[in-house]
């Protein structure tokens, strides 16, 4: 008799999967630390109020729709839909990027309002959001990356290989930097 032990059935994570959510923690501590540090540094005499650009709210709609493309990316790939796959995985890079495209948008709003995000005409206030948001940014960057990685594997890719490992560790990864923004723009908007 032959036994076959699964990694699944004995309860295993994977260790991609493992050092994605480490990672992912992390991630939730340094951003814990610099939304912490603002609250602190909000106490200051002149910490300057002030209304974060609509274009904001369209990057949370762009974000939050790139993680619904993602979830059904990973159904297509599951299912076997390539064709489908492939599509909702450049919709999702392309979201990704208008995403980035929005923020930066968003910035140069700012600007425009004469509310600078560094230099020396520049407040905390805003600082940390430039700050807080261009690390975000970076995270999301980081997806897009790994994002055009598999785009282009399912595109040129010979051999056909189904393991769907990559596109859930993506897609794990995509739902986080997703619910990481949602966080962030509450609070800029409500808990600040």
């Amino acid at each position: 008799m032959v036994l076959v032990k699964s990694s699944q059935a004995d309860g295993r994570i994977h260790p991609q999967k493992f050092v994605l959510w480490v990672a992912m923690g992390s991630i939730v501590m340094m951003f814990a630390g610099l939304t912490s540090a603002y609250i602190v540094k909000k106490s200051q005499a002149n910490w300057l109020e002030y209304s974060l650009p609509l274009v904001f709210w369209y990057s949370t709609i762009a974000i939050i729709t790139s993680s619904i493309t993602i979830n059904m990316a990973l159904k297509a790939f599951k299912a076997r839909e390539m064709r489908q796959y492939r599509t909702l995985i450049t919709v999702t890079s392309l979201l990704g990027l208008l995403f980035m495209g929005l923020q930066i948008s968003g910035f140069a709003n700012l600007e425009a309002r004469n509310i600078p995000l560094f230099g020396s005409k520049s407040n905390s206030a805003t600082s940390f959001l430039g700050v807080i948001t261009i690390l975000h940014m970076l995270h999301v960057l980081g997806g897009v990356i790994a994002l055009l990685v598999i785009f282009i594997r399912a595109y040129v890719s010979k051999i056909k290989n189904y393991s769907s490992l990559p596109i859930e560790i993506i897609s794990t990864y995509w739902h986080f930097v997703d619910f990481l923004w949602i966080y962030l723009f509450i609070f800029f908007n409500w808990l600040r």
